[in-house]
């Protein structure tokens, strides 16, 4: 699949490693410290119909450099009208400096916090690049969450470009909240909890699935 996402030919050392059969997450991510303004609040019109479904956000920005696994939870349970406070779910997950490991440690509380063990599960995404298939089955996921009610979290790594053509960089890894789609699933809504000053944007899932690739998402 060809897409402009670049990555680094050698990443982190928690890039591709495995832990118990799980893709590993990030050692660390990109942050930029919360604007003093108050993050505006990416909420939108809950549409169904038309190919389109975008969820509204009680967006919060991650408080430091490596509670983006916390922080993207907090954003994706906010679409439930959930409140969970991002150190106490930073605990359940095992979240150090390091990052929070895995897609596999998110899960879980995904399920709890929505009140279903099996509300959420996890897929990864093991090639270098994901193929048509991956990319079918996370645009069918994604369709089928959000038109649920909620939210999908991703675990990512690497450089990828939005639709306005601006670059979003997490070579370290990182995790973001996936909370609406248009034309079918084609783009989706990203809510991303590093920088308030670029909380929401759309990407294309052929580069969400390529930005996933060698990790994984957790999705209904």
């Amino acid at each position: 699949m060809r897409t402009d996402l670049i990555r680094k030919t050698a990443l982190t050392a928690a890039g591709l490693a495995f832990t118990g059969g799980a893709i590993a997450g990030p050692v660390t991510t990109a942050f930029a410290a919360p604007s003093t303004a108050k993050p505006t609040t990416q909420t939108q019109t809950d549409r169904k119909g038309h190919g389109e479904r975008e969820l509204g956000v009680r967006y919060e920005a991650q408080p430091n450099f490596y509670y983006c696994g916390p922080a993207a939870t907090r954003n994706a349970l906010s679409v439930q009208g959930k409140d969970i406070n991002v150190d106490a779910m930073a605990k359940e997950m095992g979240t150090t400096e390091a990052g929070t490991n895995s897609i596999n440690d998110i899960t879980p509380v995904l399920n709890k916090e929505t009140g279903k063990n099996d509300a959420y599960r996890s897929v990864e995404i093991r090639n270098p690049d994901a193929d048509a298939k991956q990319t079918d089955q996370l645009r069918a996921d994604i369709v089928k969450t959000v038109d649920d009610g909620r939210a999908v979290v991703a675990n990512i790594a690497g450089t990828s470009t939005d639709t306005d053509g601006v670059s979003h960089s997490y070579e370290g890894g990182h995790y973001i909240s996936v909370v609406g789609y248009r034309d079918n699933g084609n783009t989706v809504t990203i809510a991303d909890s590093a920088d308030p000053n670029q909380a929401s944007y759309q990407i294309t899932v052929e580069h969400l699935a390529d930005w996933i690739a060698t990790r994984g998402y957790a999705t209904s």
